[in-house]
């Protein structure tokens, strides 16, 4: 195992620079996890760890050490990609061990390793088979058992799960965070998928056009969302955000919505009157039956156990999760209540949490 440092990474293709100046600490045995829309730089950050893509300036090291000139195999990494590229003709054990063969380890030794992550990942009754005769959650578990052999000090993984079904995303979600606690290696993880990010990483690192915007425990980035962008890419469904302007007197401030009600906040906000400023609602954090907001519903969505709520309010959609057994209807009115203690402010010009 092994920590990683970032300090001050570029990367530029000629005049166009795509990663700015990102400086990040990974501890020894830490799963971070790189999210952030298309494009924002999360996979070319990863490559440029691993080696694969030059890096325009700074200085990437791995357990102390400075790999900017080093191979990706003098790395000492392991890399599992979204495609699970394995050699069609060869049978799972084969795939697993090839690149320990290409090592020159000698064959005990590769079937001792190959053994030990086929147990681990219980792949032990299918290490016979070809690729073909797998299903995608058990390649993709073979992908990750030929990085497991090799030991190695750190593992990238770049969207493993983006080929497979909501059900094995789940499923390999379970696997990939029980492999990190058996084994403690190390490990970052890139995904635009902020559920995988939140369920599997002991912290997050919100990306949004080559920068850093957070780092942050999951749960940090949920309660104090650093700005607009990260409020509103954590959570599911998305966080609600109105338009209004700080009002009230010092010890009880209220936002002032376009449409003219007021939105009670917490004294602890750093606002000043006058101050445009966007409101931040978390819908599930809206109570059903309330009578702080509300207009006609829109759109009734059952999940199950709870309930998505679309509804009209100050002029835009808003969303509400609900009880499922919450009686609530098409084209009838919806009324929600809010603790202004879970009401979050951001500045409308900066972005930036108040």
């Amino acid at each position: 195992m092994a920590s990683v440092g970032l300090t001050n990474v570029r990367k530029s293709y000629g005049a166009l620079q795509v990663v700015h100046d990102i400086s990040l600490s990974v501890d020894d045995g830490e799963f971070i996890a790189l999210v952030g829309p298309s494009g924002c730089g999360k996979s070319t950050l990863l490559r440029m760890i691993a080696g694969l893509e030059d890096i325009s300036d700074g200085e990437v090291t791995i357990g102390g050490t400075v790999v900017n000139a080093m191979t990706p195999r003098e790395r000492n990494i392991a890399m599992v990609f979204q495609s699970y590229a394995l050699y069609p003709h060869m049978t799972v054990g084969e795939n697993m061990g090839f690149n320990l063969k290409l090592a020159g380890v000698t064959k005990p030794d590769i079937a001792t390793r190959v053994g030990e992550a086929a147990r681990m990942l219980a792949l032990e009754d299918l290490l016979d088979r070809k690729p073909s005769q797998l299903s995608g959650g058990q390649r993709q578990r073979v992908a990750m058992g030929r990085a497991i052999v090799r030991d190695p000090a750190v593992f990238l993984f770049d969207e493993p799960l983006s080929n497979l079904d909501a059900k094995l995303r789940v499923q390999m979600r379970t696997e990939i965070k029980a492999l990190h606690q058996k084994v403690g290696t190390t490990s970052i993880y890139v995904t635009h998928d902020q559920i995988e990010a939140m369920t599997l990483a002991d912290r997050i690192v919100v990306l949004n056009a080559g920068r850093i915007e957070q780092v942050g425990t999951p749960m940090e980035l949920y309660r104090t969302p650093a700005n607009l962008f990260v409020a509103g890419f954590i959570g599911s469904p998305a966080m609600n955000l109105l338009d209004g302007t700080i009002d009230g007197e010092n010890d009880r401030p209220v936002v002032r919505l376009a449409e003219g009600s007021a939105i009670d906040i917490s004294p602890l906000r750093k606002v000043r009157r006058g101050q445009s400023v966007k409101l931040g609602l978390r819908p599930e954090h809206l109570t059903a039956g309330g009578d702080n907001i509300g207009g006609e519903t829109l759109l009734v969505e059952p999940t199950g156990a709870q309930t998505h709520v679309l509804f009209e309010f100050a002029g835009q959609q808003m969303t509400a999760i609900v009880d499922g057994d919450h009686p609530v209807r098409h084209g009838t009115q919806f009324r929600a209540g809010i603790d202004k203690n879970l009401v979050y402010v951001f500045d409308r010009e900066s972005g930036v949490s108040l």
